[in-house]
């Protein structure tokens, strides 16, 4: 295996949970009212962090061509603010593994909003994930919060979707600063309508939960430039496992056997599509 691959592999792996750390930390709102608050002080730390990278690059704080990057935004917030509600209603390791439908979606929207071509194993593969999320889900619970966390998987799907529409000459870091920056003014107005009290612990998991986004990002940047992406993506679902362990050691949480059941439909059908997919473009890779 080369070393570049074995790298991104790697990196994927770390990124991944080092993202599980950023929910963990949201997790530590249990009980909070005030999802919006929280949205503002993410997305302003989020952009405060990443402003000295554009600045050192002397990329342009406020670039032409913006309305596809304030659509993906509004998004980005409003998916949030379901992660928001998700994570603090839900078990660590559950939301997870619903947020990780998000690819499932995607192949569901690629098909009907951009009339890509689809195969039939990628429509099989998103039936037997969305089997999965309706097994973890549980319908018969009617636990809305559970579909808050399908919420976000969509808001995950349509973004990725969306990157197709921005303009090319807008790099990884322009995209990440602007993503944060074009939602603050709306993430502003629903915070005042909120008016909830001004909390030092929430602006610090925040800050903490931007980071560890960052870090994500930046693994994610590496992977996807070093190899390609049917070569790696099943690395991703090793944040999955991630969500178990500081589930269980640090909320006490104990999944139940639909959850492994839900996430094994969920993963496994796509680590299959993955490996299939690179086998594939092997041979015109070689010759």
């Amino acid at each position: 295996m080369d070393r570049s691959l074995i790298l991104a592999v790697l990196l994927l792996v770390l990124g991944n949970n080092v993202v599980i750390l950023s929910d963990s930390l949201i997790k530590l709102l249990d009980g909070f009212e005030a999802p919006f608050q929280f949205v503002l002080f993410r997305q302003l730390s989020a952009t405060l962090i990443l402003l000295p990278v554009i600045l050192y690059f002397r990329r342009p704080l406020l670039p032409k061509n913006l309305r596809w990057h304030a659509t993906r935004a509004h998004i980005f917030l409003i998916g949030t603010v379901f992660m928001v509600v998700s994570l603090t209603t839900l078990p660590l390791a559950t939301a997870n593994a619903i947020f990780y439908a998000a690819p499932l979606i995607t192949v569901v929207f690629a098909r009907l909003l951009f009339k890509e071509r689809v195969t039939i194993i990628s429509l099989v593969t998103a039936a037997l994930g969305m089997v999965g999320v309706m097994v973890i889900l549980n319908p018969t619970g009617a636990n809305i919060f559970a579909l808050a966390a399908l919420v976000v998987a969509t808001t995950l799907a349509l973004n990725n979707l969306l990157i197709k529409k921005l303009p090319t000459q807008h790099g990884i870091i322009d995209t990440l600063y602007l993503t944060n920056l074009l939602g603050i003014p709306t993430a502003l107005i629903l915070a005042l309508i909120e008016f909830a009290p001004f909390d030092w612990n929430v602006l610090l998991i925040a800050v903490g939960s931007s980071l560890f986004s960052m870090i994500y990002a930046a693994t994610c940047v590496y992977a996807y430039r070093a190899a390609d992406s049917n070569q790696v993506t099943s690395a991703e679902y090793t944040g999955l496992l991630g969500a178990v362990f500081f589930g269980v050691v640090f909320f006490a949480e104990q999944p139940d056997m639909r959850f492994y059941i839900g996430s094994m439909l969920i993963v496994v059908p796509l680590t299959v599509l993955t490996t299939m997919n690179s086998r594939s473009k092997t041979p015109s890779n070689e010759a």
